[in-house]
C-alpha cells in the first residue's frame, strides 16, 4: 500500500502528503464541530490547520532552498501529522553551512509571523492571543509556536542541528554530534517526566527526541567508520545474474539455494535491470513460475561504480528506493551492494577500529587503498 501521494511541485521539489494526514483533518474537524456545535466551525479548525500547514511546507522550502545554495538537492517534502519532512540527499558538513540550512526553517516562519502581525497592527487590530484571536492572529502565534519548538537543542529538530553546527566550530563533527545527542537525550527525559504531571503528548514528543537523537548519532558514527572506503572493498563479487527471458520460478530457486536475494538481470554482460525480492514476489503472485524475469524486472536501475565512495552508496540505500545497487565499470556488471553487506562492512570496520594490536596506519590500509577488480579466471 502506498501511503503517501504527491500532490504538486514546488520550486522544482516533489510535494507529498502522508496518509495519516488525513486522520488529522478528520480529527481537527471533529473537535472544532464539538467546541463549536457548527459545521462552519468545523470548517474553519479545517481551514486554519491547512494554513498552518502551508506554513510547515514554507519552512522545509526554506531549508531546502537554502541546501540548494550549497549544490544539495531535496528529494521530496512529506507532510506528516507532526509536521514536515525534508529528504535532503546529505546534510552540509561545513558548520557554518549547516547552521544555515538549519536555522533557514524557523527563520522562514518568523518572516511570516513577522508580515501577519504587522499587517494586523496596520488594520488595528487588538491582541486576542492563539487561543481566542481571529484567523490570521492565530495564524501568526502558530508560527512563532513553530520557530520556538523547532529551535528546541535536541535532534531531530532543527535546533539539534544549530547545536551541532555551533560545537562542530570547535570540535569535529563526530563529537559534536554525540555531545549534541546526549543534550538531545536530557531533553527528551524531561518532556517524558513533565508528560506525567501535564499532557501525554510530552511524552509522544519524548519518544520522538529521543529516538531521534540516537538516529542521528549513530548515522554520523557509521559515517566516520565509512570514510575513505569505496564501494568496490563493500560489494559481492560472487553474484548470480539472470537474463531477461529467465523464468520466474528458476529465480526463486536461486533465492533459496544461496544468500542473495537481489538479481542484477544482464544481457551479453551489461547490465539491462535488477529484479529484487519484491519484484520477485509481486511477480509470482502475478504470473507464477513460468512468467519472465522481464515482465517483473525494473528497467531504470540505478548504479555504482567500483572507486564510488561507500558512504554516497549508503545514502541511496537509505532512502529506500533501492533495496541493492548493480555495481558496473565500463558498463559491465562486476558485483552487487546491497544493505546488509554494507553492515558487515561496519561491523568489521569497529572491530578492526578497537583492535588494540593493529596500528592506525596499518589499521584501515585494507579499505583505503584504491579499488582494484580481482583477477578472475
Amino acid at each position: 500500500m502506498k501511503w503517501h501521494w504527491r500532490v504538486g511541485t514546488v520550486a522544482g521539489i516533489e510535494v507529498r502528503v502522508h496518509a495519516t494526514f488525513l486522520l488529522l483533518l478528520g480529527l481537527i474537524a471533529w473537535m472544532s464541530w464539538t467546541a463549536g456545535g457548527t459545521v462552519q466551525a468545523a470548517v474553519g479548525g479545517v481551514l486554519f490547520l491547512a494554513a498552518v500547514f502551508g506554513s510547515v511546507l514554507a519552512h522545509e522550502l526554506g531549508h531546502a532552498l537554502a541546501a540548494r545554495r550549497y549544490g544539495i538537492a531535496t528529494r521530496d517534502i512529506t507532510l506528516l501529522p507532526i509536521g514536515g519532512v525534508a529528504r535532503l540527499e546529505r546534510m552540509p558538513e561545513r558548520p557554518l553551512q549547516e547552521l544555515w540550512v538549519a536555522v533557514a526553517g524557523p527563520l522562514v516562519n518568523v518572516g511570516i509571523a513577522a508580515a501577519l502581525g504587522l499587517g494586523l497592527y496596520l488594520a488595528g487590530v487588538a491582541s486576542g492571543g492563539l487561543m481566542q484571536g481571529g484567523f490570521v492572529e492565530r495564524l501568526a502565534w502558530a508560527n512563532l509556536w513553530l520557530v520556538g519548538f523547532n529551535l528546541i537543542p535536541a535532534f531531530p529538530m532543527d535546533g539539534g542541528r544549530v547545536l551541532r553546527a555551533l560545537l562542530a566550530l570547535r570540535l569535529d563533527r563526530v563529537r559534536a554530534t554525540r555531545v549534541a545527542a546526549r543534550v538531545g537525550r536530557a531533553a527528551a527525559l524531561l518532556f517524558g517526566a513533565a508528560g506525567l504531571f501535564v499532557s501525554p503528548m510530552l511524552i509522544v514528543i519524548a519518544v520522538f527526541v529521543w529516538f531521534g537523537a540516537s538516529q542521528e548519532a549513530a548515522q554520523v558514527e557509521a559515517q566516520s567508520v565509512l570514510e575513505g572506503v569505496r564501494v568496490g572493498h563493500a560489494m559481492a563479487t560472487d553474484v548470480r545474474a539472470v537474463h531477461p527471458f529467465d523464468r520466474l520460478g528458476s529465480v526463486a530457486d536461486l533465492w533459496l539455494s544461496g544468500a542473495q536475494r537481489d538479481f542484477p538481470v544482464v544481457v551479453d554482460g551489461r547490465l539491462v535491470g535488477l529484479l529484487d525480492r519484491a519484484a520477485l514476489l509481486d511477480g509470482l503472485r502475478l504470473r507464477g513460475p513460468t512468467g519472465r524475469v522481464a515482465d517483473a524486472m525494473t528497467r531504470a536501475v540505478a548504479a555504482v561504480e567500483p572507486e564510488e565512495p561507500l558512504e554516497a552508496a549508503l545514502a541511496r540505500l537509505a532512502s529506500g528506493e533501492v533495496p541493492a545497487l548493480p555495481v558496473v565499470q565500463g558498463g559491465r556488471l562486476v558485483g552487487l551492494l546491497a544493505a546488509d553487506r554494507i553492515g558487515d562492512v561496519l561491523r568489521l570496520q569497529e572491530a578492526l577500529r578497537t583492535a588494540s594490536a593493529v596500528g592506525p596506519a596499518r589499521r584501515f590500509a585494507a579499505v583505503s587503498a584504491p579499488w582494484t577488480e580481482p583477477a578472475r579466471p
